[in-house]
Formats: C-alpha cells, structure tokens, sequence
C-alpha cells in the first residue's frame, strides 16, 4: 500500500473483516481525488471485488469527480443497474458536459430498466443546462407516463427546468396542476423564475398566496421579493420588505443584506444603502460572504455589486479587497455592472490606482463607467487626469451624459481650471444640447469664486434660468466672504439673503479675518473652524 495513503484508511483495505465492503464504502466516501480513487480501485481489481455490483457501483459513484475516468468504469460494466446509470447522469449533469447525459437517459430506457425520481430530477437539471426545451418536454411526457410526477421533487426538477428556460406559462401550469403537492420549493422556484423574466407582479402575486396556504418564507422567498420590489423601483415596498426581512430574523443573511442595498440605490435612496452599512450589516455580510465560497456557492454580479456599494459607508477596505480577491481568482467577468461598483468603491476610497486598473481591464464599459473615473480623479485632485479621460471617452465613441459633465465641471472647480471648465461647459450646452440644472450652474460659480471672478459669477447668477435658487447665491457669499467683497454682497442682501448678509456684515465689523481652509476671529474669544473628520483603517 502506497504510503500516499492515510494510515487508518490502509488498515482499512488491508483487513479481512467481515465488513471489509462497509469499510471500502467509508474509504471511498473520504477520496477526494481520482489519484486515491484509483488505488482504491486496483485493491478492488486485485481482491475480486469489482465484480460485486454493490461495491462496484460505489466506486462508480465516488469516480464522477472525473467523469472521463467515471466513463472509463462504466464502459466495462456488462450489466451496468439503475444506480449506476444514476450515478452516471449526476455526473455528467453536474460536469462541464451536461449535454452527455441525455445519451446515457436514452440508453437507461432502452434497456428497459424501470427508472426513478432520480433518474429524472439529474437529467432534467441537464436539460435546464443546456436548454433543451424539446428533449426535457418529452421527459416531462414519460415522467407523467411512469407516475414519477407525482414526486415533489421531480415536480421541482420540472418547475426549475422551464423557469431556467424561460418558459413561466408551462412553469405555471405544472404548478396550478395538483396546488397541493406544491412545497416550499415549487414556490420559491416559480417566484425565482418569475424574477428572471422580469415580471415581478406575479412574484408578489404568488408571495400572497403562499402565506395564505400557510407557509413560511425562506430566504430565497425574501431575495426573490427584494429582487422583485427593485425591478418595479417601488421605496414603500422595499421598506416593507426591509421590516419583513427584521421581523423574520433574516436581516443579517448576505443574499438578502445585498439585495436589499441595490434595491435602495435603485430606487435612489443611497443614504438608507449606506446607513443600512453603517449598523454593523457590512460586517456580517462578509462573514457570509467567506461562507458562501467554502459551500461553493457563486455570487452573480448584481450581488457582488450590491455588497460593494455599502463599502464606502462603512469605511472598511476589507470588503473591498475580498471582492476583489474574489473576482480576480474565481475569473468573474468584469462587466458594466461589476466594474462600475469596484471603479467606484476604489475611487471613493481614495485608491485611484486600483481603480485605473480595475476600469482598463473592464470587457464592457457604459458612459457610467467613464463617469465614475471621471468624478473619482477629480474629487481626489487630479482635474487634468480627469479632462484627460474625458476627452479620451469621447474619442473612444462613449457619448457623455449630464453627470458625466457634471463631474469634470466638479473636478475643474477643485483644480481652480476655469478655462477648461468654461469648455466643457459650451460643449455641454452647444454640442451636447443638455440644458444645464442648478448643480451645473453652482459647480461653474463656484469655479468662479475660487478663481476671484466675482463679478462674473454674479452675471452668471443673473442668466440663470431658474431665478431665485439659493444654492448659486450661497455658492457666490461664500466667494464674497474669502476675498472679503463686501459691496458684492450688498447684492447678495438685495436678492433677498438679509440673514447671511448681515451675518457677513458683523464678521467684517469684528475684524475678522477669512481664509481659504476656515474663517479666524482676531479679537474673539476662539477660533472658528469647519470641523473635520479622517479615518483610517489599521489591521482591518
């Protein structure tokens, strides 16, 4: 016996016990490799026991891990029984080759042997591999003639067949058939395959009928409802949903912790995403996270995406660096959806060159993509990077959108870049033809004010088409009161601010001083300051 071997499992073999066929059938259950398989079959070989159907379909059974050494097996088997064609088509459903499993289905039948429930649940989740609509319909036809259908579970397998094949209307009728053999799953699989094909209202349909049936939600029951409220953009719902998921103790669950973060930025509430972060959610969900990849279980890319957008509330890098991890090890694509969270997350982190890379590897990239490098350098004071970008995403054929000037209008402000910042905003205008909102016209005053141009930011205030907004006027007293412009702020007082302006009146009336980075009284008591908070993560 190869020392390669444990010791126990040498003894093992090597015993003439009466349970020498119990203990091959415990050896086998601990291989997990083909190469500790094989020498487990050459003591069969060598002992006569792979002649015994018993022992020689446990062997077949623990081979499926490598289904070319599975198939090598089987091929020597002269009178190959049920079990083995079973362990067969579950290997070949589960391989990188479902499609070979419909052979061996054809093979099962010809030969006359009476088959099971899972005969059919294996070939089925096959046919839901590959699509085979017409081929798992005929399997639906001989389950129905060998009475295998009234089995819950190939019930299931049919129900998960054609919800993976888009076919709600057959799904549906399966399901209304007999409503009483209908479980937990058969609901939780026609709610999943309703969200799949975007009709959500069915989704909450069917919820209302589960409960009314007396059964109670799983959390694949909430993630489908969450997923469901986001497709519809519906916030009462979502909130609704949010105290469900409390109520029923599955708020710290990470399916459902991420599905409910994108449903808040769906339906725009991003603070509530963030706040969600902010109570300890991130944390756990982590934790599950790391979980989920022991079980072998694949996030897709909204979940991953939904987990990312709470990092930078949290704080905490750590997610970030997981999902990262993950995405590059598991070979995850970077689509539109997936790239655009990390681009994001490491931009507001302040990792400008993990962001770079992450958006220069992206297969697929969208004008949000662009966007969230674009806002990512120029809040982080790099502007010419910033125009830099810009310039190459209209080059490279992506048409720019109102955020999308007005994060490189944001990034010209803080750069102090007023002839590049009044271009781009001609361009918005005259190439473009958006039609510049509020927050546009306060990123051009502010630019403005910085640079000293007070008398052109107050002509610009004038023009504005929406008269009396409050943000532009601030934007400029806040100008007025850095370069000290008392007579210009008179006009603020005019249009109607007498509060701020006499606030700013008695500042200068104090003798006090204004600077860039806070405002110093000289003959006060103290010094008057913005408050200011960093963090920084150490050891995690």
């Amino acid at each position: 016996m190869s020392s390669f071997w444990p010791r126990h499992t040498a003894k093992i073999l090597s015993s003439d016990a009466p349970s020498l066929h119990h203990n091959l059938i415990f050896a086998l259950k601990s291989c997990e490799t083909t190469s500790k398989i094989r020498q487990i079959h050459g003591h069969m070989v060598k002992t006569g026991l792979d002649n015994v159907p018993f022992t020689l379909s446990k062997l077949l059974a623990a081979s499926i891990i490598d289904m070319d050494y599975a198939a090598s097996i089987f091929s020597y088997i002269q009178t190959p029984n049920l079990f083995m064609f079973n362990a067969m088509l579950r290997g070949y459903s589960l391989s990188n080759f479902p499609n070979k499993a419909l052979p061996f289905f054809n093979e099962l039948r010809n030969r006359a042997i009476w088959l099971d429930q899972f005969s059919f649940i294996t070939v089925l989740k096959a046919c839901g591999r590959v699509s085979e609509v017409g081929v798992g319909q005929g399997i639906h036809g001989v389950a129905v003639k060998s009475g295998n259908r009234v089995f819950v579970d190939v019930k299931n397998a049919l129900l998960h067949f054609y919800c993976v094949c888009k076919r709600i209307e057959d799904a549906r009728k399966l399901f209304d058939e007999f409503p009483e053999g209908n479980d937990l799953v058969s609901w939780n699989t026609l709610m999943g395959g309703c969200v799949s094909v975007s009709q959500p209202c069915l989704v909450f349909g069917l919820f209302r009928k589960m409960c009314w049936v007396g059964l109670e939600a799983s959390v694949a029951t909430v993630l489908s409802l969450l997923s469901a409220a986001g497709y519809i953009g519906n916030f009462g719902v979502g909130k609704s949903l949010h105290g469900y998921c409390i109520k029923i103790g599955f708020s710290s669950n990470l399916n459902d912790i991420t599905a409910l973060i994108d449903l808040y930025a769906k339906v725009g509430h991003i603070s509530l995403a963030r706040n969600y972060a902010r109570n300890g959610m991130v944390g756990e969900a982590l934790a599950s996270f790391e979980q989920m990849s022991v079980r072998g279980m694949k996030p897709n890319s909204s979940t991953l995406s939904g987990l990312l957008s709470a990092c930078p509330a949290s704080g905490s890098v750590q997610v970030v660096r997981h999902v990262a991890s993950f995405v590059e090890e598991q070979k995850v694509k970077l689509d539109a959806v997936l790239g655009t969270a990390l681009v994001d997350v490491y931009a507001k982190c302040g990792f400008l060159d993990e962001a770079m890379d992450i958006f220069e590897r992206m297969e697929d990239k969208d004008v949000k993509s662009w966007t969230a490098m674009i806002s990512g350098l120029g809040v982080h004071g790099q502007p010419k990077n910033a125009i830099r970008l810009f310039n190459r995403m209209e080059k490279e054929g992506f048409k720019p959108n109102e955020v999308t000037f007005l994060a490189i209008l944001t990034a010209c402000s803080h750069g102090g870049l007023v002839v590049e910042g009044m271009e781009v905003f001609k361009l918005m205008v005259q190439e473009y033809g958006f039609s510049p909102q509020v927050e546009h016209y306060g990123c051009l005053i502010d630019l403005l004010g910085r640079a000293g141009m007070l008398h052109e930011a107050h002509k610009l205030i004038d023009s504005l088409p929406i008269k009396g907004d409050a943000t532009a006027w601030r934007t400029l007293l806040s100008a007025c009161r850095i370069y000290g412009d008392v007579k210009l702020g008179n006009t603020y007082a005019v249009a109607g601010r007498i509060t701020d302006f006499t606030r700013m009146q008695e500042m200068k009336q104090r003798n006090v001083k204004v600077a860039n980075y806070g405002v110093h009284e000289t003959e006060g008591e103290s010094m008057v300051k913005e408050v200011g908070l960093s963090r920084v993560e150490i050891d995690n």
